[in-house]
């Protein structure tokens, strides 16, 4: 695993979305640290928003950056726990094309590097909804940061080798055409 240096960086468009009923622009210190890294790092903030914890709200907002041209990817922050307002990936999933099993499995393998056996009571998920990555991380700044530095850094790095998602951006939609 190592960055390419004789290919050109890429950027990409990336929305941000905060689900919380707590939160606010000026309090929403996950969805901050997200917009941080994916600037940081030469990347376009396409969308941010912060929905509460309603599967409608959730799925609409979604949908809607979906169908946006300008967004490639779309990073949720919260509601992956196990509490009764915990929505995200049940509301998400179903939308999922197609799932992404190995990005849980390497942000709890990261995870457990840095918080142990409590990453458990996460359920960050990932999937494609058309041609749109998405990424569902849980509410806390550390666990937005992490996923950002562990995976996503990398992977939305078309430099990355030996492979990366923005390498197969352009075909993502390949079976739509005749």
């Amino acid at each position: 695993m190592a960055i390419d240096e004789t290919r050109r960086f890429i950027p990409v468009s990336i929305a941000v979305l905060t689900v919380s009923d707590t939160r606010m622009l000026e309090n929403d210190k996950s969805g901050n640290t997200l917009v941080q890294k994916l600037e940081e790092a030469g990347h376009r903030l396409a969308a941010r928003d912060i929905v509460p914890d309603e599967a409608e709200v959730l799925a609409k907002t979604v949908q809607g950056w979906v169908i946006d041209k300008d967004i490639d990817v779309i990073i949720t922050t919260g509601g992956t726990g196990f509490t009764g307002r915990d929505i995200t990936p049940d509301t998400l999933e179903p939308l999922f094309d197609k799932r992404m099993d190995g990005f849980s499995v390497s942000f709890h393998t990261a995870s457990q590097q840095k918080i142990g056996t409590s990453t458990i009571q996460s359920r960050a998920t990932a999937g494609l909804i058309g041609t749109t990555f998405v990424f569902c991380l849980p509410g806390s700044p550390g666990a937005c940061k992490d996923g950002w530095d562990w995976i996503l850094a990398s992977q939305l790095d078309y430099r990355h080798r030996p492979c990366n998602f923005v390498e197969i951006m352009p075909r993502l939609d390949e079976h739509l055409q005749r």
